[in-house]
């Protein structure tokens, strides 16, 4: 899944940590999160969405993978 949570977040020039302090996790959380390295709980999905004010379909998309024929 990929993400487009440093982008929203730099926006709104919120740091890492704020953001993490917001959604009640870790500022490395954050950090995994943005280096795509971990897919977040639908609960922090929303959250995270929430605080950036962006929807969650437009703050995380699924890579499709290639339907092979």
């Amino acid at each position: 899944m990929q993400n487009k949570i440093k982008k929203y977040r730099f926006a709104m020039e919120i740091s890492q940590q704020n953001l993490a302090d917001l959604c009640g996790v870790s500022r490395e959380t954050i950090c995994r999160l943005e280096a795509n390295k971990v897919n977040p709980s639908l609960e922090l999905a929303y959250r995270i969405s929430r605080f950036l004010h962006v929807s969650i379909e437009e703050l995380f998309s699924l890579e499709e993978e290639p339907i092979l024929q």
